[in-house]
């Protein structure tokens, strides 16, 4: 069982920087083992993968986000961070914290989720 805990959002004026936290409730040895992840969900729309984090610290992000967003880890505290940069409307959503041992852009039924924080970019 992962239990996890994302902060940071807020809202912000097209432009703008923000950071989300991932706090996983875990064992560092298992905290090692999954890859850890950020989706975002906006207004009817269907949840989708923003950027994820293997444990050899590979990433991958998806392509409106790339050269604007950053995913990195502490693996010392079991978290991990997104650096928003640049931020435009198109980002407002409710971004999610993810992880599994396998983890894809995709959702699936086996992933630990996060309760969710809300990004709002707006002018």
């Amino acid at each position: 069982q992962v239990q996890l805990a994302e902060s940071g959002g807020g809202s912000v004026q097209p432009g703008g920087s923000l950071r989300l936290s991932c706090a996983a409730q875990v064992s560092p040895d298992t905290y090692l083992q999954y890859s850890m992840g950020w989706f975002r969900q906006a207004p009817g729309k269907e949840r989708e993968g923003v950027a994820i984090i293997y444990p050899d610290g590979a990433t991958i992000y998806a392509d409106s986000v790339k050269g604007r967003f950053t995913i990195s880890q502490d693996n010392a505290k079991n978290t991990v961070f997104l650096q928003m940069n640049s931020l435009q409307p198109e980002d407002t959503a409710m971004y999610y914290c993810a992880a599994a041992r396998i983890l894809i852009m995709e959702v699936q039924d086996y992933y630990y989720w996060g309760q969710g924080t809300q990004v709002t970019v707006s002018s």
